[in-house]
């Protein structure tokens, strides 16, 4: 399983963003072939539409950090936690779970071309996309519509992925006209209420 948009873009047997590769049957019904399963339920969240966003952090250097991710979610009101599921395997991990803040972008329709950015290899993601003025804490994408400013406030394991909870400090940009950019069925689509 991938939380990466990038890993995504692979053939259609290898992990979408946002699904893992592992499994167990019920005791209810016959056991089914591990990998029987593991396409099985690579195909099932396929089916499952889901969130587009970047995920950003400055490593020990200072330099800008991100990832895409699809397997996110709000998980707190009181107080504001909003949860992000990393692969292990992606070459950013390290970096974002040991950020002590990071930024999450809600991406909307007309902003895939951030996230084909993020495509490249992790040490040209950020080459040519700008920054706005409140970058300090963590890389805010200018040209992004709506991003969450979070503080690490948790870090759980979660199979072959790592889920990192964020406490939100600040919400950026406008609710009501931001996101919507969804990956569905191995390719974008859009959410737009009238």
């Amino acid at each position: 399983m991938s939380s990466t948009l990038l890993e995504s873009q692979l053939p259609a047997s290898q992990s979408p963003p946002g699904t893992s590769s592992s499994g167990t049957s019920s005791s209810t019904t016959p056991a089914q072939p591990v990998q029987d399963l593991a396409d099985a339920f690579r195909a099932a969240m396929s089916a499952l539409a889901a969130p587009v966003t970047l995920v950003t952090c400055y490593d020990d250097l200072g330099r800008p950090r991100g990832l895409t991710a699809s397997a996110v979610s709000s998980l707190s009101l009181t107080p504001p936690l909003f949860l992000v599921c990393l692969d292990r395997n992606s070459r950013t991990h390290d970096t974002l779970t040991g950020a002590e803040e990071f930024a999450v972008h809600l991406l909307g329709p007309g902003e895939e071309h951030l996230v084909k950015r993020f495509m490249r290899p992790a040490e040209h993601r950020f080459d040519g996309v700008p920054l706005a003025a409140d970058s300090h804490r963590a890389p805010v994408i200018r040209d992004a519509s709506l991003t969450l400013h979070c503080v690490r406030h948790d870090v759980l394991e979660g199979g072959d992925h790592t889920i990192l909870v964020g406490r939100v400090t600040a919400v950026r940009g406008e609710p009501t006209h931001s996101g919507g950019l969804l990956w569905h069925r191995r390719g974008f689509a859009h959410a737009r209420r009238p």
